[in-house]
């Protein structure tokens, strides 16, 4: 979509904006039921299941067209977080 002026760019980056944060909620929601299915802290860190994702994720940056090295990072992080998320809720559980 080739866009005519900065501030169409700008909504359509606001728009996108809206759209990830709405998945990461929604993501979010799923992380805090999980951990009432997992067992231990092992279950939680599951660092296979990173790895994982990572390569899941890298490979679906290839198909799309985006930076596989921005993809890889921003899941890191999300995915670290959300452990942590996920740990808080597997501890008040347990």
């Amino acid at each position: 979509m080739e866009c005519r002026s900065l501030e169409e760019i700008r909504n359509n980056i606001d728009n996108i904006d809206n759209q990830i944060i709405k998945l990461i909620a929604e993501r979010g929601s799923f992380v805090k039921q999980a951990s009432k299915f997992k067992n231990n802290s092992q279950e939680v860190n599951a660092p296979q299941r990173v790895e994982a994702i990572i390569k899941k994720v890298k490979r679906l940056a290839f198909e799309y067209g985006a930076n596989p090295d921005i993809i890889e990072k921003l899941y890191r992080n999300m995915i670290a977080d959300f452990i942590a998320l996920e740990m808080s809720e597997f501890n008040k559980e347990n």
